[in-house]
């Protein structure tokens, strides 16, 4: 079996905790100050420090500067989107796009998060 857990490193780790947890539902699994994971459903997260990162480290302290996620898409998809965009509308956080209808046939809405990452939720049908 194999699986995919994303960690994103950023600079309020409090603050990104609660966007996934309050906004997109996550439930964390573990509390420290400088790493945090997180599952929904079958999806994991991990929420890191980026100021606990040794020097010279890719994602580190030097790249406060640089932008995140550029050319990255997170797509978490969900079984009821409109209880998933309700969630998202109660948290009072800017939707970056309403809960949208696609051509390709699947409803969505997107987001970017505290650090800048761009985020869209989905159905699965």
């Amino acid at each position: 079996m194999s699986r995919l857990r994303l960690e994103l490193f950023v600079v309020d780790v409090a603050a990104s905790v609660a966007f996934y947890r309050d906004m997109l539902g996550f439930v964390v699994e573990r509390e420290d100050p400088d790493y945090v994971p997180m599952r929904l459903g079958d999806a994991r997260i991990a929420i890191g420090a980026q100021s606990g990162l040794p020097p010279g480290h890719h994602f580190g302290p030097e790249a406060l500067g640089r932008q995140k996620g550029v050319g990255v898409e997170i797509v978490i998809e969900v079984d009821d989107i409109q209880e998933s965009h309700q969630r998202a509308v109660e948290s009072d956080y800017p939707l970056s796009k309403s809960l949208t209808r696609q051509p390709w046939g699947l409803t969505d809405f997107r987001v970017v998060d505290p650090d800048g990452y761009y985020v869209r939720v989905t159905s699965t049908t």
